[in-house]
């Protein structure tokens, strides 16, 4: 075989493995498609029967972990999705659904908690961030040497909760996020899109309102 005919062979092997992927890709990314339109769909509906049943808040809400939030409902669902330019074709780019968390009572309070020690100071803050929980820190000092005793955290009552949903068109695949659900807390996962069924949302929506799920 003359060197360009090796040449040649190279050539066309990479070009076969290229045309495989392209295929690969299209493939993956008619998956993801097809899996976000029925996932807005779904959440979309979703959103529209829990603003009318209110349901209460699933877990336990706290800060520090000793003192509880009050009995949360769960209101003004709203979906939202976005879309991006993926080799020139238009393409979902996240579906995003978020939430008010407030006091079955309708009365947000300003209520306290206070740590005096690093990891404490580390979960509170987090979970004020994660909650998007308005407050104010203060710092607690010794009347006469001036010492740092303590963080004081006044904060509000009320907070926020999200589920997003972020195609992967290339690889196929729909990551999870969904933030505050049963708790101040972050659960991150990933399906293949053909797994992101009814079945599947349907567990997810499970998890919303505290019935036993298999979602994550």
């Amino acid at each position: 075989m003359s060197f360009l005919s090796e040449l040649k062979s190279r050539a066309n092997a990479l070009q076969g493995l290229q045309l495989d992927a392209q295929h690969d890709f299209m493939a993956n990314t008619q998956a993801c498609e097809l899996a976000c339109r029925m996932a807005q769909s779904y959440l979309q509906d979703v959103c529209a029967q829990l603003n009318v049943i209110q349901p209460p808040a699933p877990g336990a809400y706290s800060l520090d972990g000793k003192v509880p939030f009050p009995a949360l409902v769960q209101r003004n669902f709203r979906c939202d999705a976005r879309r991006k330019m993926l080799r020139n074709a238009e393409v979902c780019d996240y579906i995003g659904v978020g939430w008010e968390l407030v006091p079955g009572t309708g009365k947000v309070a300003t209520h306290t908690v206070t740590v005096n020690f690093p990891p404490d100071l580390e979960r509170v803050t987090q979970r004020l961030s994660v909650g998007q929980i308005q407050h104010e820190r203060k710092d607690m000092r010794h009347p006469d040497s001036n010492k740092l005793l303590a963080y004081v955290f006044d904060y509000q009552t009320e907070s926020r909760a999200f589920i997003t949903l972020t195609p992967d068109h290339d690889a196929g695949r729909i990551a999870f996020r969904v933030i505050n659900v049963g708790g101040f807390s972050v659960l991150n996962t990933v399906y293949p899109a053909a797994q992101v069924t009814p079945s599947l949302l349907d567990e997810l929506a499970k998890k919303l309102v505290g019935q036993p799920s298999r979602f994550g």
